[in-house]
């Protein structure tokens, strides 16, 4: 097959909307949520149809079929970062984040989906894996949650699934959290890592207060203290949180100046990008090469089995969020999504593309 050859035009561009509930109330430090809405966008080229989706409200869905499929048909499918310029340059004056980064997530992911199974292979064969397995870390423990659940919810990662590090919520009332982090500290023992995450909860003097509190149980990561707008402020905090705690954000970011200022600034220990709002496998390729000319460790945020293949692929990557929401989404909606074993989840290298379909048929109820 000759790749330069315009042998792929795209057909079509499908989107839709899901909700589905919760399987109990959620909160974080900063916003509460009882369902998730689930967007899958669908791209058919060449005969065969690749999937990608976001985590974002339901007008994403109508975004990208009223503004930017019209940019995708027709074209060359196999010219995936050529596509991916035309989302941007029409997002222009609506502007680039936000809805708009989401749904160009989603579909640049199924574009790369739709290369590789065109190429009958795995995605990660296509970008080239640089690892087999990619580390998990549970995240959940909701402010909602009792210290029974975070219990049972964190010993069941570390214990059962093997997560050598596991992440929990904050901020919610922070005179409450030294005491939860204590719970979630007895619950996997003294050997596995804890994460703390604010959601941006609170402000810098708050911040550098709990964390003193939380290095008494070794606490050794500090999610997005404050806002992540608040660059000047994650950097002073990065220069003075305990030794041993880094400081990680840029789960927000939607293009990729997001990323560079952070790093510019040295705003963190650990950057973090998700695939599903920084521009798809594209946008996310593009954040870790950033890292790795910055030196900084990359960790995936949430969607695991949408980052899986690309996480096989990134350097630096350090690991992939396991987060409690979207894993359950995951593993009921799409055949093919990974299970974490021995705490890491590994393509199925029997699978074309990204490894997934959608259940339509199980998916239906939820429809918005």
């Amino acid at each position: 097959m000759h790749l330069t050859q315009r042998e792929a035009p795209v057909e079509s561009v499908r989107a839709r909307a899901y909700t589905i509930p919760t399987d109990r109330p959620e909160a974080d430090g900063t916003y509460a949520w009882q369902s998730t809405t689930l967007v899958v966008a669908e791209v058919t080229a060449g005969g065969k149809t690749g999937i990608g989706y976001t985590y974002n409200d339901a007008a994403t869905a109508q975004f990208i079929e009223a503004t930017l499929a019209s940019a995708l048909i027709g074209e060359d499918a196999w010219n995936v970062d050529a596509l991916w310029l035309r989302m941007q340059q029409r997002a222009r004056n609506i502007g680039r984040s936000g809805i708009a980064a989401t749904a160009i997530s989603a579909l640049d992911c199924a574009l790369w989906d739709v290369k590789a199974r065109l190429l009958d292979i795995p995605l990660a064969r296509l970008l080239g894996a640089a690892r087999s397995h990619v580390p998990l870390y549970g995240s959940g423990g909701f402010t909602t949650y009792t210290d029974d659940e975070i219990r049972d919810q964190l010993g069941r990662w570390v214990h059962e699934d093997g997560c050598r590090w596991v992440k929990i919520k904050i901020g919610t009332e922070p005179s409450r959290d030294p005491h939860r982090v204590q719970v979630a500290r007895e619950a996997i023992g003294d050997h596995a890592g804890l994460f703390v995450d604010a959601n941006g909860a609170l402000d810098r003097k708050q911040a550098l207060f709990y964390a003193e509190a939380f290095a008494g149980y070794g606490v050794e990561w500090f999610e997005e203290p404050v806002s992540s707008d608040d660059v000047a402020g994650l950097a002073s905090l990065r220069n003075a949180l305990p030794a041993r705690m880094e400081l990680a954000a840029g789960e927000h970011g939607h293009t990729l100046d997001d990323f560079r200022v952070l790093l510019a600034n040295e705003a963190v220990d650990v950057l973090q990008a998700d695939v599903t709002r920084c521009g798809g496998i594209t946008g996310f390729l593009r954040v870790a090469a950033l890292c790795d000319a910055f030196h900084v460790p990359l960790s995936a945020h949430c969607a695991p089995a949408l980052h899986l293949h690309v996480a096989c692929a990134a350097p630096r990557l350090r690991h992939q969020e396991w987060f409690h929401d979207q894993v359950r989404i995951e593993s009921m909606l799409f055949e093919g999504a990974p299970g974490a074993h021995d705490g890491a989840i590994a393509p199925d290298w029997s699978r074309p593309g990204c490894g997934l379909d959608f259940k339509h048929a199980d998916a239906h109820r939820y429809a918005v």
